[in-house]
């Protein structure tokens, strides 16, 4: 069947997008198919809106919001080292009961390509050269293993912790097929629940659909905050309530201490009685450039770092503490009533943010060509753009070097590269063969030095230990 331009006319005059067909003539008929039906799934009306949107939000520098700004109260917020042991072992037993009752999820934001690290492959199947040669997706499947096998240890049950992770049209296909070479890491694949988030067009600054090639548009994924249009879009939450599940933990797939299904934290969480929670980090200095949870007018949200003056960020308490020193690290936690409710009536609210990308495209003339510099906008909606939807938000400080370390760019750049995310597994397990009161020594039989608590150096030794093994330093006694 023969397929006219003028099947698809109406994108050139209701969204000023007539370019997109400029290579029209030159497509064969299977071609022009496939284009016509990309096409076709794209919302006209929303599409000139985005176009716009994006064009007007790049041309427009951010709000300064130091007016408006104050910390999270005190008593909002717990942490990992100014806590009690009673209160931390408290919320470590809440928290395994949970899991051991099948109440708990976990929710992998997996999205993106590791284009940083050099890779077109997903971040996820990324190797940091660990003595194993375990992938991040490894180590986390472990992980999950692990917190199941320690809650049915505590309470006699045979628990489950689901897998959701969302990925997108990039990733989608070699993750599933990595999953199925491996095995599924030793989880039962019924409880892996792969799903994809939307795409959307890429644009230039002027508000124009970029093309990838003479049939195809430039799309990316809608950020990380597309999760709540794609549970939506993929029954995830029918399958949560199917499920029994109550309390999500929802991560980015890039940082390779992340603790899955933290108990303390979800014990922290269901004991406050809250329904949106995020971990954070003290921050290392007052301009890393991480956003900062805080309260804006009053309501819980992540400010970023460029919406802030120095002088701001630069404020101290009396004892010599930053004032803004909550990092966000993309660790949350969300009961599914609330999920549903951002599902149900908040999702379209979220704020649009601007990324300034390099697109490759096809110029005038039909060539390929990669920029050496941004020439076009991804707008994205963030994960965490939905705290101030929350009734009762939390925090939970966390120690970076037990908690975060990303993986962001590739070797020879001077953080998140794949030797710091290797120096941080490897240096946390040396700590905690230590604190067992084992003692490292060299090939030589002499003690080691204890190890450094900075990514940025060497571990002492290459200790490494499976996440089956151990879930958080804690030791297994042998009868």
């Amino acid at each position: 069947m023969e397929v006219h331009k003028d099947a698809f006319d109406l994108p050139s005059t209701s969204a000023g997008q007539a370019h997109v067909l400029q290579f029209w003539p030159e497509l064969c008929e299977e071609e022009r198919d496939v284009f016509l039906e990309e096409l076709a799934q794209l919302d006209l009306k929303g599409l000139k809106d985005h176009c716009e949107g994006a064009a007007k939000a790049a041309a427009s520098p951010p709000d300064s919001l130091d007016q408006h700004i104050e910390p999270i109260p005190p008593e909002f917020i717990g942490s990992v080292k100014k806590s009690g042991r009673d209160s931390l072992e408290e919320w470590e037993r809440r928290g395994l009961l949970e899991i051991s009752e099948n109440c708990v999820g976990v929710l992998l934001l997996a999205g993106g390509q590791g284009t940083r690290l050099g890779v077109q492959y997903p971040k996820g199947m990324y190797n940091v050269g660990l003595p194993s040669g375990k992938t991040l997706y490894q180590i986390q499947a472990e992980r999950i293993r692990k917190i199941q096998e320690l809650a049915d240890s505590k309470h006699g049950s045979k628990c489950t912790v689901p897998w959701y992770i969302m990925t997108s049209e990039f990733t989608l296909a070699p993750t599933e097929t990595f999953f199925k070479e491996n095995n599924y890491f030793g989880l039962e694949p019924t409880n892996i629940v792969m799903f994809e988030q939307r795409m959307i067009p890429a644009v230039t600054f002027d508000g124009k659909v970029i093309l990838k090639d003479k049939g195809k548009i430039a799309m990316a994924p809608d950020g990380n905050g597309g999760l709540y249009q794609a549970l939506v879009d993929n029954k995830v939450l029918e399958d949560m309530k199917k499920r029994g599940v109550k309390y999500l933990h929802v991560y980015c797939v890039d940082n390779i201490l992340v603790k899955m299904a933290d108990p303390v934290f979800i014990g922290f969480c269901v004991s406050k009685g809250a329904d949106c929670g995020a971990k954070v980090v003290e921050k290392a200095y007052p301009t890393e450039p991480v956003g900062v949870v805080c309260r804006v007018r009053g309501v819980s949200q992540v400010v970023e770092y460029s919406e802030v003056q120095p002088q701001t960020a630069e404020l101290r308490g009396p004892g010599g503490e930053l004032v803004y020193s909550a990092g966000n690290i993309c660790n949350h936690f969300f009961t599914r009533s609330f999920l549903q409710d951002v599902a149900e009536k908040y999702k379209d609210q979220l704020k649009q943010h601007v990324a300034l990308k390099k697109v490759p495209f096809v110029d005038a003339h039909g060539v390929q060509v990669k920029p050496s510099k941004s020439n076009g906008i991804k707008m994205e909606k963030f994960v965490f753009d939905v705290f101030k939807f929350s009734r009762n938000f939390v925090a939970f400080e966390v120690v970076r070097e037990d908690e975060f370390s990303p993986l962001k760019n590739a070797d020879g750049s001077a953080t998140d590269n794949p030797t710091t995310a290797r120096n941080s597994l490897l240096a946390q397990h040396c700590r905690w063969v230590t604190s067992a009161g084992a003692t490292l020594l060299d090939k030589y039989g002499n003690p080691l030095p204890l190890p450094s608590v900075s990514a940025d150096d060497s571990p002492p030794a290459q200790c490494e230990i499976s996440p089956l093994v151990s879930y958080f330093g804690e030791v297994r006694t042998v009868c």
